[in-house]
């Protein structure tokens, strides 16, 4: 006897077209950035696919080029990497259960294999260059898939305020950038300016992707009107100028921001009639890794334009 669920069509026997299929697997990789406390397995995920689990794990490894549980292990790893590295009053075990696993030794085990250190180590010392290469493949294939392409009415033209800043340039590799956010959350918190407190912007001056590794540039801000003082952190005190600027919501993980850029900057920017002023783009990050999950991670893109009217 069939069973019911192939009874009532919920797997379908038919070749299905790799626009749905790429639907299907898509609500994979959110339900498992959703549940990675959570036992994940193919049964369940074959599930959340519509797909048969007899047949789900080949097709998850051909759309992505990794298995289904290499690619649930280097997700949970990641979120925990966050952790260890910028939140340091957590508790390796915590963190440990936080991202799906039994015991201290299996995720030790796991983080080592990957990441070539154990967690303490990579807490007190990461080498962001070996994480970097180890999530190289995990951002590129997440990129695709869980994009969503915005529409030119989610673009808002805005009045952006001047706001002072405390400012922290990176110049160079972008793996070693979480190096650099390192030193600028301590001196948040030495100067007690949590994100709570102060709104958090990065500027963007280069694309990672077309840029030599020695000339890329990004500026870590957080917004204050205190002075800053000389300190060993490298922060200094800037600006943020006021202008016009059109105003895009990214929700979602930062393996899928660069398509929201690249939208404003390929598609909106031509059709709109705007030109752009001589500051670079930058982003207010609403919430931040590792407070929320990847997928609920709120952005507002700033493109600054020249001077002219608003909409009415």
């Amino acid at each position: 006897m069939l069973a019911p669920a192939v009874l009532c069509g919920r797997y379908n026997s038919h070749p299905m077209s790799a626009a749905n299929t790429g639907l299907r697997l898509r609500k994979v990789l959110q339900h498992i950035d959703d549940h990675l406390q959570e036992p994940l397995t193919v049964e369940r995920l074959s599930e959340v696919a519509a797909l048969s689990k007899y047949h789900f794990h080949r097709q998850f490894s051909q759309r992505f080029g990794l298995g289904v549980y290499k690619y649930i292990q280097l997700v949970r790893l990641r979120r925990a990497s966050y952790q260890l590295a910028f939140r340091p009053h957590m508790r390796i075990l915590d963190i440990a259960v936080g991202c799906g696993y039994e015991s201290h030794e299996a995720f030790t085990r796991a983080f080592r294999h990957n990441f070539a250190q154990t967690p303490s180590e990579f807490r007190t010392r990461p080498c962001w260059q070996a994480w970097h290469s180890t999530c190289a493949a995990l951002k590129q294939l997440r990129r695709e898939p869980l994009a969503r392409l915005p529409a030119a009415s989610e673009v808002q033209i805005r009045a952006f305020p001047e706001t002072r800043v405390a400012l922290l340039a990176h110049r160079g590799e972008p793996a070693l950038l979480g190096e650099s956010l390192r030193r600028f959350i301590a001196w948040r918190r030495e100067n007690r300016l949590p994100p709570a407190r102060s709104a958090t912007f990065n500027l963007l001056y280069d694309d990672p992707g077309d840029t030599p590794a020695e000339r890329f540039r990004l500026d870590l801000c957080a917004a204050t009107e205190a002075q800053v003082a000389p300190n060993r952190f490298g922060v200094s005190a800037s600006t943020l100028p006021a202008g016009r600027c059109a105003v895009l919501r990214h929700v979602g993980p930062d393996d899928t921001l660069e398509l929201s850029v690249r939208y404003l900057y390929g598609q909106w920017l031509p059709q709109s009639g705007e030109a752009l002023r001589d500051f670079p783009l930058f982003v207010q990050r609403l919430s931040l890794l590792p407070e929320v999950p990847e997928r609920e991670l709120t952005s507002d893109i700033f493109l600054p334009l020249a001077p002219g009217p608003f909409p009415s």
